[in-house]
């Protein structure tokens, strides 16, 4: 993958393609402001909006744009806030992955990430989400490992704990 343009191309083709095995219906929005998720999934009557993001270095930057005076844990609960109960985010991992091979990729709701982020690094909280991330000597959280929750592998199983009902409850975690 050249540019982030290709990378933004193939993360929403292969979560779509995903969703599509799994025997959902996607309707991918039309137009250049998509706010908020990037395609809609429906089975029977269960719909998700879903937020596509890519990544080609193992980790996600989420909420750089909410942080205000090294504040963590507020970024995170700002950027939580800005999604509805029915949004995922499907994240799209390409940092390793053979040319013939398929990205890995995994679902979470956004409460979900925002716990993770604010764990992440001993409970100081980072904008970024990582993958698998190991803390180096002279970082605060030195010795420690962050990383994506097994769980969050985007596999049927986990599609079916997030799916709810039209007009059902929260995939708020």
């Amino acid at each position: 993958m050249e540019t982030k343009w290709h990378v933004a191309t193939a993360e929403e083709a292969f979560a779509a393609e995903q969703f599509a095995l799994f025997g959902w219906d996607v309707s991918v929005q039309y137009g250049a402001n998509q706010p908020e998720y990037d395609f809609v999934v429906v089975d029977g009557d269960r719909m998700l909006k879903v937020s596509v993001k890519g990544s080609r270095d193992g980790s996600w930057g989420l909420i750089q744009s909410f942080l205000k005076d090294g504040n963590y844990h507020a970024a995170a609960e700002a950027w939580c806030k800005t999604h509805s109960k029915k949004t995922v985010i499907c994240m799209v991992q390409f940092k390793g992955i053979e040319e013939s091979a398929l990205p890995r990729m995994y679902l979470a709701t956004p409460n979900e990430i925002k716990i993770r982020l604010v764990q992440t690094e001993k409970g100081r909280g980072d904008t970024i989400l990582y993958e698998l991330k190991e803390w180096r000597p002279k970082a605060y959280a030195a010795g420690t490992v962050d990383s994506i929750p097994k769980n969050w592998a985007f596999t049927k199983a986990r599609l079916e704990e997030l799916a709810i009902p039209f007009g059902g409850g929260s995939t708020q975690a």
